[in-house]
């Protein structure tokens, strides 16, 4: 009988470790992306602010952001064997369906709420999604996203059905740090002024046009930004 608990354990920890993706991945000393939980309410977190948005409605903003950073990792990430963006996501829309829906719920709730007629309200939602899902370009940094997306992608597997808002509370601000522009820690590199990247202000009003990002629009220097 001791033999065979001691079979099962080594098995046991054979499977967990070959479930759990090697912390450096792509660096020899990964990144540090984590930060403190947020409520919805902290610059620079959702796609665009939410003005008045309640609690609950702040909740459903963090859910939807995080569904879609992982949507996009599940599209961006499959390059790498290790990482598991793609079924983890698949499992996490099968598992949190109940949760997700209701989120949308709220979000629509939201922008009918704040908006003067149904087809503005509609509008505005529309217009919202496509902020969402362009404010995870990872062009500059994919290597870190995807290894962060693919962590928080397998605690949602996890996370207990009407859980995922706490998790998004939690993951989303390590997302939004996944996407600057990161290297190896390990050894250190500077790099020229010039190198640096100017990022697009998506949360800036005066860059769209009927849902469109028009980076010309909010250039340091444009006749919108001296308005």
């Amino acid at each position: 009988m001791f033999g065979l608990r001691v079979m099962f354990s080594a098995v046991l920890g054979a499977g967990v470790l070959a479930a759990t993706p090697a912390s450096a991945q792509f660096y020899f000393r990964a990144p540090e992306v984590g930060a403190p939980r947020i409520t919805g309410v902290e610059p620079g977190m959702l796609a665009q602010p939410l003005p008045g948005a309640t609690p609950a409605e702040l909740r459903a903003a963090m859910v939807w952001n995080l569904r879609a950073a992982l949507n996009v990792a599940a599209l961006q990430c499959q390059f790498g064997p290790t990482l598991l963006t793609l079924p983890n996501y698949n499992a996490i829309l099968r598992d949190h369906k109940v949760e997700l829906n209701d989120s949308y719920a709220v979000l629509t709730k939201y922008f009918m709420r704040t908006n003067k007629a149904p087809k503005a309200g509609q509008t505005a939602l529309d217009q919202y999604g496509t902020r969402v899902y362009s404010s995870y370009s990872a062009v500059h940094a994919q290597l870190t996203f995807c290894q962060t997306a693919d962590g928080i992608s397998n605690a949602a597997v996890f996370t207990p059905r009407g859980k995922f808002g706490d998790l998004a509370a939690e993951g989303l601000p390590m997302i939004r740090n996944s996407l600057n522009r990161w290297g190896e820690q390990q050894f250190s590199m500077r790099m020229p002024p010039e190198a640096l990247i100017v990022y697009p202000e998506f949360a800036n009003e005066d860059c769209w046009v009927k849902g469109g990002y028009v980076p010309a629009r909010c250039a340091p220097g444009s006749k919108k930004r001296r308005r």
